[in-house]
């Protein structure tokens, strides 16, 4: 899917039997530039599927990374120390951030039926929504780990009740 637009484009100019100022003349050159216009798009739209394709292979790579990871937690966990998970957690929440960023773009650009936004944001809603998403996906990380040590205490707890059981069925 290699597609490499050409950087410059050719002008036809086709001489008009009649005058330069007429309407047919202005019809006619308002056509060639819509032309010269769409294949501008034309080429956007080719290197942004270029661009999808390759981000496609990056989210299935992750996703299988993802997978193996979760596989793998009990055994990583008695591998990697308290200073090895929080690095790893820091640069999931970044991750997961720019991915819910580019994600949240791409459902704007194909929920808009024109293609185009009509508002843009100016910098300062940018600068709030890139931190609000970040503070989201703190947020969730922490609940994250709150559930599992609340999993982890439930077990524990299991596990002395039983021994209790035990001890007084002696």
């Amino acid at each position: 899917m290699a597609y490499h637009p050409s950087s410059s484009y050719t002008v036809v100019i086709i001489p008009l039997k009649s005058s330069l100022y007429s309407l047919e003349a202005l019809r006619f050159y308002l056509w060639i530039k819509r032309m010269k216009d769409l294949e501008i798009e034309k080429d956007a739209l080719w290197c942004g599927m270029e661009i999808l394709e390759k981000a496609r292979l990056w989210y299935i790579q992750r996703l299988q990374e993802n997978r193996a990871q979760q596989e793998n937690t009990a055994q990583r966990e008695r591998i990697v120390g308290k200073s090895g998970k929080r690095a790893a957690q820091v640069h999931s929440c970044l991750l997961r951030s720019r991915i819910q960023r580019v994600n949240g773009s791409l459902g704007a650009v194909m929920s808009d039926p024109n293609g185009i936004s009509i508002r843009k944001p100016n910098l300062s809603e940018a600068e709030a929504d890139s931190d609000l998403r970040w503070q989201n996906s703190v947020l969730t990380q922490q609940v994250s780990d709150k559930n599992r040590r609340i999993s982890s205490l439930e077990l524990d707890k299991d596990v002395l009740l039983n021994q209790l059981r035990l001890l007084l069925n002696r």
